[in-house]
This record gives structure tokens, C-alpha cells and sequence, in this order.
């Protein structure tokens, strides 16, 4: 069984660099137990909790360029096995990422859960949706309680995805994730202060000067 995503980014020059650095032997010969080009319910999970992601395009000029993209849980939706999706709204008006996409499809994502220190990396080409246009896919990736309109919307259509090792992620955590572990903290420290103000009360009756 092939492997996809190594085997899409296996350019020759590639293939040089590993067989410079002693591993080319080892991949030449790599065979996957899975063809990761169809989203599992594993991935589509891991999906479906991301509030954020990394978007890779390139240049007419072959710079690449990466672009933060970020919402509530599940605003990268998945509309199959094969294809995911997104409203894109109006931000800085730059509209690089767009214009890229115009002259080249492909893009990569990096999706990360730093909590758990886990990375997936999907290679997909890009479609651009005028969402006038289709009322069906506009219902689909609407934000209810999300006041900004969105300009078009973008279509990822698979090519291949992976998973990385966990290794020099560093876990972060967001002001959410952190909340039930700091409540007692917080319920600790408004007991200490409701105490302390009842002793300082306590303490200036106790120095008022009788007459």
C-alpha cells in the first residue's frame, strides 16, 4: 500500500536530501498501512474540535505564504470523507491567500492540538465558492451568533494527509481549557478575600477609640 502524503511531496530533489542524510534506503522502500487520502472518524473528530489552523499557499513569484485562520471549534468543517470546507470573511483586505489560489490550487494545512501535542497535515487543492450562488453551502458553514458575512468560501479537496510525531510540541493551553483547573484556585482566593475583609473590618472596630 502506497503512502500517499510522502509520496506526493517525494520530489527528486527530496529523495537527494534523504539519500545525503542516510535515510533514503529506509523510504525508498516504505510501505504504509493506510493510503491516507480519505479522512477516518478519527480525523474528522480531531477536526471538529480545532479552533484554528495553518494555511500554506504559493506565489505567482514562488514565495510561499502561510496563513493563520482561526474561529470557534469546528468552523473547518468536514462535508465528507474527502473534502472539507470554510466561510472566509472579510479581514485586512490583503487577499493574498486568495489571489494565490487563483494560480495554484494546492495548498497545506497544519491542524494542532497542543494540549495533547498532536499535528495533523493534510495537502488538499483549494476551491474558491461564491456563496451567492449556493444558498445549500452557505447553511452548511454558517457560524450562528457570528456577526461578520462571509466573502466566499473555500473548498479543500483532499490529496493526502499524516500524522506527526509528538515530539517539540510544547502543550498550550487556551483560556477555556485552563478554566476547570484554575476554578478551585479562583473559588480559594475569593474565600481568602472575603475572610481577610471580615478581619480588617473586624480589626478597625477593634482600634475605634471609645469616648
Amino acid at each position: 500500500m502506497t503512502y500517499n502524503f510522502l509520496d506526493t511531496l517525494s520530489t527528486p530533489a527530496v529523495k537527494a536530501a534523504q539519500t545525503a542524510n542516510g535515510s533514503g534506503e529506509f523510504w525508498s522502500g516504505f510501505h504504509g498501512n493506510r493510503t491516507f487520502d480519505r479522512f477516518t472518524e478519527n480525523e474528522i473528530a480531531f477536526i471538529a474540535e480545532r479552533d484554528s489552523f495553518y494555511m500554506a499557499s504559493v506565489s505567482e513569484s514562488g514565495w510561499p505564504y502561510v496563513q493563520h485562520r482561526g474561529g470557534p471549534p469546528g468552523f473547518l468543517r468536514v462535508l465528507d470523507d474527502r473534502t472539507l470546507a470554510f466561510a472566509d470573511y472579510r479581514g485586512n483586505r490583503q487577499y493574498i491567500s486568495t489571489g494565490n489560489l487563483t494560480a495554484d490550487d494546492r495548498v497545506a494545512l497544519f491542524l494542532m492540538d497542543y494540549p495533547h501535542r498532536a499535528r495533523l497535515k493534510v495537502l488538499a487543492h483549494a476551491q474558491i465558492k461564491d456563496l451567492t450562488a449556493d444558498h445549500d453551502l452557505e447553511a452548511k458553514l454558517a457560524t450562528p451568533g457570528y456577526k461578520a458575512k462571509p466573502e466566499r468560501a473555500v473548498m479543500l479537496h483532499l490529496e493526502a494527509f499524516d500524522w506527526n510525531c509528538p515530539q517539540h510540541i510544547t502543550p498550550r493551553f487556551t483560556e477555556a481549557e485552563l478554566a476547570p483547573a484554575l476554578a478551585p484556585i479562583r473559588d480559594r482566593i475569593n474565600e481568602l478575600e472575603a475572610e481577610n475583609k471580615v478581619l480588617r473590618e473586624h480589626l478597625a472596630g477593634a482600634q475605634m477609640p471609645t469616648t
